[in-house]
């Protein structure tokens, strides 16, 4: 025990650690109370007896400062500086990145880039991304470490259990991911994209998410210029790895193959907290003006669907209603809609895919008709045996030369019979045969018998004349 108190000489536990680790390799930078509401939920609803809230915070985020601690006297972890709430925040060094990459089995071009003034400013925006990676996540509390609990404590547990699942655990997420439209991966030219989350869960129906967050604080116009980035990013063609050219955004991520009938650039899910003096709702109005050009669909009044070829679709929510809803609540407004609906929705085009699956389901029952009507034209032509008056089996049918091979068909006897008809028939000229041969056989020893009576009588005949 000594020994490990030495290694961690404030006291927590290497799974801290790696919990930290995994939370700050993907967050970037984080309160402890963050940290803990993803690592550790079920701590959310212990020390409820404490006094007071701060109290509370300070008794269930213990651990994770504790290890946030040791990780920087192993020169993995650096202060952050503080939010505008004053609560510290923690970045890890640049080793801390490479051990963090190596927790959540990633490459390490694959962690993203650190948040804008992630230590300066309050962290503001840094804040808001981690806030909505936990709304997203909607994480859920191990019940069997909160037995013994208050019995409000308790209950809100349960509750939370209970709510929708939010998407993906914290593995599905990265942030500050650059989207190079030139340059490469690791080094993007000036110009680039940048998105603020990336979520990929395809179980959840999320192959990939784009999330952009902002605090009211930016101008529509400015967060409308971002999307002039990403349709140059969706654009951009590279080589894969097998030859083939394909969009750069292919090449790194699986998504949904483009089928025949439109191309759908990955969506886009905006994220407006009401924290600056500008409205939310004035917000999403104004950038959803601002974008028509790449969002807007072509309908298609004889399919009754919008399609989106080429288009982005953007969706757009605030922090309030994700942290109220979920994922799985009418949350979400896809531009371009006039009603709020679940994410999956919200992304999707339930339209197209139920135009599509009519589709599909009549080409099916087309090719089931023309099945039918073949094999109505096959038994028409299906043979009659000419003794039995019985419809030949398909074996029987294809021993005799189906395949239109008359050499086949001309060598095989009795074509013009079932297969009974044919043993019998086969067998009857077996028997014929044998009884000709036993025929031949025996008039052949009775001419024999013949000759031998007429020399016999021709010798006697010959002995008398001599005498």
């Amino acid at each position: 025990m000594a020994g490990k108190r030495k290694e961690n000489e404030a006291g927590s536990s290497n799974d801290l650690r790696a919990d930290v680790l995994r939370v700050l390799g993907v967050l970037k930078v984080a309160t402890a109370d963050q940290i803990q509401r993803l690592s550790s939920p079920h701590l959310t609803y212990r020390h409820t007896t404490k006094p007071t809230p701060a109290k509370q915070k300070e008794a269930r985020t213990a651990s994770h400062r504790a290890a946030v601690n040791d990780l920087r006297r192993h020169g993995l972890a650096v202060d952050g500086g503080r939010t505008r709430g004053g609560e510290e925040t923690r970045l890890l060094t640049k080793d801390g990145l490479a051990a963090a990459a190596i927790d959540l089995d990633r490459e390490i071009e694959e962690m993203g880039g650190m948040p804008k003034s992630a230590g300066r400013s309050g962290a503001s925006h840094p804040m808001t991304v981690n806030e909505t990676v936990i709304a997203l996540i909607r994480p859920k509390p191990n019940l069997d470490l909160v037995v013994g609990e208050p019995a409000e404590a308790a209950a809100a547990a349960r509750a939370a259990v209970d709510a929708p699942d939010g998407i993906g655990t914290l593995a599905s997420y990265a942030t500050e991911v650059a989207l190079p439209v030139k340059g490469t991966w690791k080094n993007p030219a000036i110009g680039s994209a940048r998105a603020d989350i990336v979520l990929t869960d395809p179980q959840a129906g999320v192959p990939l998410l784009f999330i952009e967050v902002d605090n009211c604080t930016e101008e529509a116009v400015l967060i409308a210029g971002k999307f002039d980035k990403y349709a140059r990013f969706y654009h951009r063609q590279e080589k894969d790895t097998d030859g083939t050219e394909k969009p750069m955004w292919r090449t790194r991520w699986s998504a949904p193959a483009a089928d025949e009938y439109e191309r759908v650039q990955p969506p886009v899910l905006l994220v407006f907290h009401q924290a600056g003096q500008r409205s939310a709702k004035s917000q999403i109005a104004r950038v959803a003006d601002l974008t028509r050009h790449h969002w807007q669909g072509r309908w298609h009044p004889e399919d009754g669907y919008h399609s989106y070829d080429r288009r982005i679709p953007i969706v757009a929510t605030t922090l309030e209603e994700l942290r109220e809803h979920g994922p799985a609540g009418p949350a979400f407004w896809r531009f371009g809609r006039d009603h709020r609906q679940p994410l999956l929705d919200a992304i999707g085009n339930a339209r197209r895919d139920a135009s599509l699956a009519r589709r599909r389901q009549a080409a099916r029952e087309e090719e089931r008709r023309h099945a039918e009507r073949e094999a109505v034209e096959r038994e028409m032509r299906r043979p009659v045996c000419k003794d039995c008056g019985q419809k030949f089996t398909d074996a029987r049918w294809e021993a005799i030369g189906y395949t239109r091979d008359w050499s086949k068909r001309q060598s095989h006897p009795h074509p013009h019979l079932c297969e009974g008809c044919q043993h019998r028939a086969v067998a009857a000229e077996a028997q014929a045969e044998a009884d000709e041969r036993k025929r031949q056989e025996q008039e052949h020893l009775r001419q024999e018998g013949e000759e031998q009576a007429a020399a016999q009588k021709a010798g006697g005949w010959r002995s008398r004349f001599r005498t």
